[in-house]
């Protein structure tokens, strides 16, 4: 299943990587222009995980809400998920650092 809320695209995954370090937050992206936030609303029932420049989500409880101030909750239930931010291709900036796009010589991530 994959999910989008904005910017933020989150999938369903089988599991996350061994390996993945978990961070200290509930956060999965920040607006670079508003500073509004893509988090989980209650930081508990989730816990944030980075592997290898990918992020990752365990939500721990059904029902858990992703929020945002421009956007309509999502509902995530129980599992793990790969989230990122929308990119698109633009011929004249520089490669954006943790940004591979296939076949494209450079892309920048959009924000809210």
């Amino acid at each position: 299943m994959l999910y989008r809320q904005g910017d933020v695209f989150i999938e369903a995954i089988p599991g996350i990587p061994s390996g993945a370090s978990r961070l200290g937050h509930a956060v999965l992206a920040e607006g670079e222009l508003t500073g509004h936030q893509h988090r989980v609303e209650d930081h508990a029932p989730a816990e944030v995980y980075q592997h290898r420049g990918q992020s990752y989500l365990r939500v721990l409880t059904d029902g858990t809400r992703i929020v945002h101030d421009e956007h309509g909750p999502l509902v995530l239930d129980r599992g793990d998920y790969h989230f990122w931010r929308q990119r698109e291709y633009d011929p004249g900036a520089p490669q954006a650092p943790g940004v591979s796009v296939a076949g494209l010589p450079s892309a920048r991530l959009v924000f809210d």
